[in-house]
């Protein structure tokens, strides 16, 4: 066990000293308050203050409370909010991930995030083909803007970008453009040759701007000859590459993967039995991986032509492993907590899960994990691994049978269960009974190893008796 401990601890530490895995866990959790703000505005507008009906159910709040939708004016302020965060998430990461690696390269202020956003600009495309746009028709057939053009005329190309870009498929393109572009300018601000030095006399904010002018122009200029070389060779720009060839791909194999989640989730809970944070280890691929799904769930939910369930792409993503994979804590601790007050006999064990309720309804489970202690347990070990993967395996086959509702919004992950269940899911009660379903279950699990463990206990309490 100490060995196996040893070699798990070296792993632990190489992904908490790891400069990228850092920048990128940094820069997501920096982000989030930005994309709870998006939710509340997809929640408001899609949730509450919503009167559509599909296929004869109502999708909203307003559906059932006429008088409501005396709010809906209100609906422009909150999609500006969701448009702002959801919609422009990669802006904004590419901006934090950044600037995370330029203070780790040893730069100060905050050039280094103006840097990255410049770069990921310069390979983001800005213009784009009207006449090849498409148009549907209220027959629900699709034409392209070209077919309803006079024969030789044209359409100018309109100016913009497109949230397809700035959105959740943009995550690893800004992921990638700001790490490359800020390693390239670490590298170059190195080189003295490179470095304008202006007198003394000079204010020191003015001088340093000459001093990193010529590395930030060969870094907006190395980037965006190499986004130009991808499209000329390709025929696609780096987004669309990036998105084709690196970040669906993994979408695909990991985060629409069942057995591959529930892998994640057994060396998060291996993580845990020796002491280190498992989430923090993992966290940069549960974000860049799964955060990208919940976004897609959400933009299919918000859009205009949302009829049900069936246009939700994904069973699996960022707020879908928190509901079923997280409620309680690391190890659903929550439910060895339950099983305490109701087959435990121990005073101490009952002190302890006293002492962890509370922290537990809101997901924090240090309490119980170092007070029982179930790091280094053997016995509470079992159920912390197995706890997770069952729960994520029931909420994945409530999904795929139409009892539990997809997830489509993100919410913080300090939410008390059941209350999650339901705002995730957009405000459908199966969601919260779909989670109540893990909780029973898991609790069950529980409770044989901890009846197990506390004749374990009594053993060792006569031995020193």
């Amino acid at each position: 066990m100490d060995a196996f401990a040893d070699k798990l601890g070296r792993v632990g530490a190489w992904c908490g000293q790891n400069k990228y895995l850092s920048a990128i866990k940094n820069a997501f959790q920096n982000f989030m308050p930005a994309t709870i703000a998006g939710a509340i505005g997809v929640l408001w507008t899609n949730v509450l203050i919503n009167d559509r009906v599909v296929n004869g159910a109502p999708q909203g709040l307003g559906g059932l409370i006429s008088g409501i939708m005396v709010l809906e004016p209100l609906n422009a302020i909150f999609s500006a909010i969701q448009f702002a965060t959801i919609s422009c998430i990669s802006i904004g990461i590419v901006i934090l991930v950044a600037q995370e690696i330029g203070e780790m390269n040893g730069e100060s202020g905050i050039f280094s995030a103006v840097l990255g956003f410049v770069s990921w600009m310069v390979v983001t495309p800005n213009t784009y083909g009207m006449a090849g746009q498409t148009v549907t028709l209220a027959d629900s057939t699709t034409k392209v803007v070209s077919d309803f053009l006079p024969k030789g005329a044209t359409v100018a190309d309109f100016g913009g970008i497109s949230s397809r870009y700035t959105g959740a498929t943009g995550l690893f393109t800004a992921l990638i453009v700001g790490i490359i572009a800020l390693e390239i300018f670490g590298f170059l601000r190195k080189m003295d040759a490179l470095k304008i030095k202006m007198p003394d006399q000079v204010p020191p904010g003015v001088a340093k701007s000459f001093e990193i002018l010529i590395p930030a122009f060969l870094t907006v200029t190395i980037v965006g000859t190499l986004g130009f070389i991808i499209q000329s060779v390709s025929g696609h720009y780096v987004n669309d590459v990036i998105f084709q060839l690196v970040q669906d791909p993994l979408g695909n194999i990991i985060g629409n993967n069942l057995l591959a989640v529930l892998l994640l989730f057994v060396i998060i809970s291996l993580f845990w039995l020796v002491g280190i944070h498992g989430n923090n280890m993992v966290e940069a691929i549960n974000q860049s991986i799964f955060r990208s799904l919940l976004y897609a769930n959400t933009a299919a939910y918000t859009s205009a032509t949302y009829s049900g369930q069936q246009d939700i792409p994904n069973i699996l993503n960022l707020t879908m492993l928190e509901m079923f994979g997280k409620w309680g804590g690391s190890g659903l601790t929550l439910s060895l907590v339950i099983a305490i007050f109701i087959f435990g006999k121990r005073e101490d064990n009952r002190a302890i899960a006293t002492l962890s309720v509370v922290p537990g309804l809101f997901n924090i489970n240090e309490t119980v994990t170092f007070g029982m202690p179930i790091v280094l347990n053997p016995i509470l070990g079992i159920p912390f691994i197995l706890a997770p993967c069952l729960s994520l395996t029931i909420g994945y086959f409530l999904t795929v049978v139409g009892f539990c509702p997809k997830v489509v919004l993100e919410v913080p992950w300090t939410m008390p269960p059941l209350l999650m269940g339901f705002l995730a899911t957009g405000g459908n009660i199966m969601g919260a009974i779909s989670q109540l379903i893990a909780i029973v279950v898991c609790v069950v699990i529980y409770a044989p190893f901890l009846i197990a463990y506390e004749k374990y206990q009594n053993k060792q309490s006569e031995k020193i008796d």
